[in-house]
């Protein structure tokens, strides 16, 4: 079997692509991104780098990628090339709107890149599955209705901004071309992902609390200092990201359009410093004003795509379920720990 992936030398993608050609010593990658391997990634995939090609175009040329990437043999894509263009975490951060910079640029990628990978994927004669990486961002900022529950798939969507509203454009078009051309098609709906391979790329820059608190720990700071310790978010591992998604592309065919991918309940940063205390003892948090923030947040985002996803319908499709969130944040932190006793 070969995956395409698109977006595959950054962040989820790549550890994507890893547990992919780990899973099935046999599997073959293929990788289409507007930039190559950097050193962390040509690290990453050393065990498996005979599997792997990369192709280094951008993916709204397809001219420029359609011969290279073999489609005679591509088995299943999943596409997540995508601009990320987020800015949350600090009081200087808050102040910068990155969709404000290249607003086109957001659309180009994540819209036209998206049908012009659908545009050949329904030329390719072995084709089993293609997966499209959307986001949470679709979400509305409020829901469900009964105070508790976890996000559902069905209704409340309502996104506000150029990413958001990227993305569930992307998701209607794979929806629409599966139908046109006989494809099967989903899409996933990450909350707040984290984890293995998390760092500043081209394309995103953004780190969620998870990642903040384990690495202030690491470095030995003792603290972090934030506005409040109520704020919430479904964080969720790369790993178990990857995982669900590889999941879905094995599965029978499926009922469903779209599939939520989170960890399923709520962590608050109180739960996380006292998860980090466990591995690095006397961190603590601090509360600071927002101005001498390291970790601004907003306690009154609890619902909708900042609250709990509700993960039924992917589990009970493919069975797949992720770690508690405490197992995966050590795990995190054991990595990355790992990671700089190598020299990285």
């Amino acid at each position: 079997m070969k995956l395409l992936v698109t977006g595959g030398t950054g962040f989820v993608m790549s550890v994507l692509g890893r547990h992919w050609l780990d899973a099935d010593p046999a599997a073959r990658l293929v990788v289409l991104d507007a930039a190559p391997l950097d050193a962390a990634a040509v690290r990453y995939f050393a065990p498996v780098a005979t599997r792997l090609s990369v192709v280094v175009a951008d993916v709204t040329r397809p001219e420029t990628w359609r011969d290279a990437l073999g489609a005679a043999d591509v088995t299943h894509i999943v596409h997540g090339a995508t601009v990320t263009p987020l800015s949350r975490g600090t009081v200087l951060e808050a102040k910068r709107e990155p969709e404000a910079e290249n607003p086109g640029r957001i659309i180009d990628v994540n819209i036209m890149g998206t049908v012009a990978v659908l545009d050949w994927a329904r030329t390719l004669p072995r084709l089993k599955r293609f997966i499209y990486v959307s986001s949470g961002a679709v979400y509305k900022h409020h829901g469900p209705d009964r105070p508790g529950e976890p996000l559902p798939e069905d209704g409340y969507v309502m996104p506000r901004r150029l990413y958001g509203i990227s993305k569930l454009a992307s998701e209607l078009i794979t929806e629409r071309y599966g139908d046109l051309f006989g494809l099967s098609t989903a899409s996933v709906r990450p909350s707040s992902v984290y984890g293995t391979m998390d760092r500043v790329t081209a394309s995103r820059n953004f780190r969620h609390v998870p990642n903040r608190l384990a690495h202030l720990a690491l470095d030995g700071t003792g603290r972090v200092r934030v506005n409040t310790v109520d704020a919430v978010g479904d964080y969720l591992h790369a790993e178990d990201a990857a995982a669900g998604i590889v999941a879905l592309l094995h599965a029978p065919p499926l009922r469903y359009s779209a599939y939520n991918l989170a960890a399923g309940a709520t962590a608050s940063i109180a739960d996380l410093v006292g998860w980090v205390a466990e591995k690095v003892p006397g961190f603590h948090a601090e509360l600071t004003a927002p101005g001498q923030a390291d970790i601004l947040q907003d306690a009154s985002l609890s619902g909708g795509m900042w609250g709990a996803y509700d993960i039924s319908r992917i589990h009970a499709e493919t069975g797949w379920s992720p770690r508690p969130v405490r197992d995966a944040l050590h795990a995190y932190m054991d990595w990355i720990a790992a990671e700089r006793r190598s020299g990285h």
